[in-house]
Parts: structure tokens; sequence; C-alpha cells
């Protein structure tokens, strides 16, 4: 009876937590955005500990329903810090047994150094150059802000999101709204490394809305580099050789037609003194 007892002891889970270490993470623990407790099978001892790390975020979670969450520290499960989940499973106040409910983690700090770049060219028009291929790349961070958002409406029932999951999508609207927004700007090919922070800027503030829609936010983002096709490279460089040789550009003096040669001034008649 001691050993049934002991068994059935062994499906209750006392502490709930979530560490990098995962082996569900498969080694990739600090690039995982959502973490779902497994409890394999076993049902959550009313008073348990549950213990959420800086940087988390954990919520309780009834047949896809969000029910309680809970920041950083040690919690104490009961009725009374679980009034949604208790509400949803329908339980008596001050109830003691075990119950069966899922336990979702977030993380909640800063991801840094997450890349973009153009997978391929941007194409531009420029007002001396005409169109012009461009390639650009640069980093960013993300954050969540919106975790009870981001179990609803982008996990799912998935047991890990990493994120690879969103970082291809979060790509291609950073390059879509580079490009649109590359379309509108009024500043020369050749001028736009002085203005790589105005541009960061603008578009930073387009994608907000947008990446909010997946539970996220983007405190800082930055354009390293719009790179030029290397033929025009070459043929700009030319051009500033040629500048600073002191040779004439096209259109400035080279190829233009010779001023014709000064008309004769014609000679005056003598007066009627110099005939005397």
């Amino acid at each position: 009876m001691d050993r049934l007892w002991q068994r059935v002891r062994s499906t209750f889970i006392d502490v709930i937590e979530w560490t990098d270490d995962d082996p569900l993470a498969d080694g990739r623990g600090a690039d995982t955005l959502v973490w779902r407790f497994d409890r394999h099978g076993g049902a959550i001892r009313m008073g348990a500990q549950l213990i959420v790390r800086e940087g988390q975020w954990a919520v309780f979670v009834n047949e896809g329903r969000i029910a309680d969450g809970f920041g950083p520290g040690r919690h104490r499960l009961s009725t009374r810090n679980l009034p949604l989940l208790t509400s949803l499973l329908c339980l008596p106040y001050g109830f003691e047994s075990p119950f069966k409910a899922e336990v979702v983690f977030v993380a909640t700090r800063l991801f840094t150094d997450q890349r973009w770049g153009t997978r391929h060219p941007l194409i531009v028009r420029d007002p001396e150059l005409g169109p012009v291929r461009l390639r650009g790349f640069g980093t960013y961070t993300l954050r969540v802000n919106d975790p009870g958002w981001l179990v609803r409406e982008i996990t799912g029932s998935q047991a890990r999101l990493g994120l690879d999951a969103i970082t291809e999508q979060l790509r291609n609207l950073i390059v879509s709204r580079l490009a649109d927004l590359l379309g509108k700007a009024e500043h020369p090919i050749t001028s736009l490394a002085g203005h790589y922070d105005e541009l960061a800027r603008e578009l930073q503030l387009r994608l907000a809305e947008e990446v909010q829609e997946y539970g996220l936010e983007m405190p800082t983002l930055l354009i390293e580099n719009l790179t030029l096709p290397p033929e025009v490279e070459a043929a700009l460089d030319r051009r500033s050789s040629r500048v600073l040789g002191g040779e004439p550009l096209p259109g400035r003096g080279e190829g233009k037609p010779p001023l014709p040669p000064p008309l004769p001034v014609p000679a005056l008649a003598p007066s009627a003194q110099e005939q005397a």
C-alpha cells in the first residue's frame, strides 16, 4: 500500500520551473521565446511552488484559454492566487486536491544582436543615377511586451516557440518597409550613408504596429550598410578620381563644341583732322 501511495504521489507535481538547459529546447534554450511545462501526464499539486525567474513570465492555460499570470518570484499555488483558473475549473474556494492545467513560460528578456538583410536587391530610383539595385543589412533587438497575446495568437499548442519561428517573417517585414521608405526618400543614393540613423528611426516607427501584432516590440533597429552593385561603385570611384585629378566631367566642359573665335573689330575711319 505504501509503495502504491508513493507511486501515486510521484505523479503529483510539486515544483514548476523553466531553465534554459531544458532538454525540450534541444540546446537552444537561450533562443526560446515560449516554453510549455511538460507535466508528463501528472497533476499539479495545490500548494506546489511555481518558480518564475527574472526575464520570465508564466501563465496557466485551460483548454486554450489564458488564465492567471505570474511575474518573477516564488509563488505557492492556491485558489487565492489562481482566481481565473479556479473559475474555469469550477473549483471550490480552498480546494486542496491536485488539478490538471497547462503552464506556459514566456521569455520577456531582451534578445540582442538579431540580424536582418536583403535576400534580393531592392530597386531604387535615383534622380542622378536612375534605377539602382541596393542591398542592405543591419541588426535589431527584440522583446516580448504582451506575453498573453503571444501565447494565445502565435504559440498555439506548440511545446516550444523559438526565435527562428518568427525571425524570417520579421526580416521580410523589415526589408519590405525599407524598400518602401527608400522609394520615397529624397536623399540621393550617394548620400544615404549620412542618413542611416534617420532612416532607421523612420523604419522602426513604421514597423512598430505590425510587430505589436505578434506581442513583440523592437526597442532598437540599426542600418549598418546599404551597398550598391560593384559596377556602380566602380563607376562612382572613377568619377571621384577624375574630379580629384581636375578633369572635367561629362556635361561640364567635356564633349561640348568649342566656342567660335571672336569677331574682328572694324578699324575706325580717320577723322577730318587726321586727313588734313
